[in-house]
């Protein structure tokens, strides 16, 4: 089971985004990768290009990049802090709950 699924709110507990929270906006199991809103931002130089309207798009952007999964923590709803997760099963489906309040997540 997945620790952090898409649209969980997350804090960064190290590097040089600790202590922010953010939504996930997608998960990359395989690599242990999150990719968080408005956290961990680059900066990436785009060529101008054109389009069929005619419009041209480039310069210098900022876009997040993915952050390993180990730095980041579930915001649990009931209590508002982040906290382990932990599964248990509940009517034959195995639900994550937080590890401090036991509340369902």
């Amino acid at each position: 089971m997945q620790r952090v699924r898409r649209d969980d709110q997350v804090q960064v507990i190290s590097g040089k985004d600790a202590g922010k929270t953010g939504r996930v906006l997608r998960v990359w199991p395989k690599q242990q990768r999150v990719l968080v809103e408005g956290l961990n931002l680059a900066t990436k130089h785009r060529r101008v290009q054109r389009t069929r309207t005619g419009a041209q798009e480039g310069g210098i952007i900022q876009e997040e990049a993915p952050i390993h999964l180990s730095n980041v923590m579930p915001i649990c709803d009931s209590c508002d802090k982040p906290s382990r997760i932990g599964s248990k099963v509940v009517d034959g489906v195995r639900v994550r709950v937080c590890r401090a309040c036991d509340a369902e997540i």
